[in-house]
């Protein structure tokens, strides 16, 4: 949409006061210019909620203003790196890893026998004592234990588990992670 000749040259000789203004809110000239842009970009796609016969410059100003306070709080939330250092020490794991390992381990969970699968997870999972669990079952806390060690080890074999090493990240994974440190 193309303004009217009047608000056209009403939009520009407001372009002086609004880059005055912007300059001090912001303390840099580049960034004033940019306000002052982003500002006169704004009020143009805008132009169909200006009221004619309102004040233009105080419509302009306030939406300079939003623009740099808006901006001022996405800032505040970045963190300066200008060498990329601090980039370079972020690291994050791969999660399609993780929810690959869920579906595998909720499939190995799924073919223990019930009575493992309940004990395995009235201890592993609910947090309950031997005791606890062998209460709720109605039977004895040694067939508890003997099914709770039966259900781990069919769910290791199952998930090819043979140590500490093998949960967590796979070893390229690792490997990749200590090679960016």
């Amino acid at each position: 949409m193309t303004p009217e000749p009047d608000l056209r040259d009403a939009l520009l000789a407001a372009v002086p006061s609004l880059r005055a203004f912007a300059i001090s809110l912001s303390g840099h000239v580049d960034r004033a210019d940019d306000l002052v842009q982003d500002t006169l970009l704004r009020a143009l796609s805008n132009l169909h909620r200006f009221e004619p016969g309102t004040n233009l410059n105080a419509w302009l100003f306030t939406i300079l203003r939003n623009l740099f306070h808006s901006e001022y709080r996405k800032r505040r939330r970045e963190v300066e790196d200008p060498d990329g250092s601090y980039a370079g020490r972020l690291k994050a794991l791969p999660e399609q890893g993780s929810h690959l390992d869920l579906e595998d381990f909720r499939t190995a969970l799924a073919t223990l026998p019930p009575d493992q699968r309940e004990a395995l997870l009235l201890v592993g999972a609910s947090g309950f004592s031997y005791e606890e669990a062998a209460s709720i079952c109605g039977c004895a806390v040694g067939t508890i234990k003997s099914r709770v060690n039966r259900a781990r080890s069919r769910l290791a074999a199952s998930l090819d588990v043979g140590d500490a090493e093998d949960l967590g990240p796979d070893r390229m994974t690792r490997a990749a992670l200590q090679s960016s440190v």
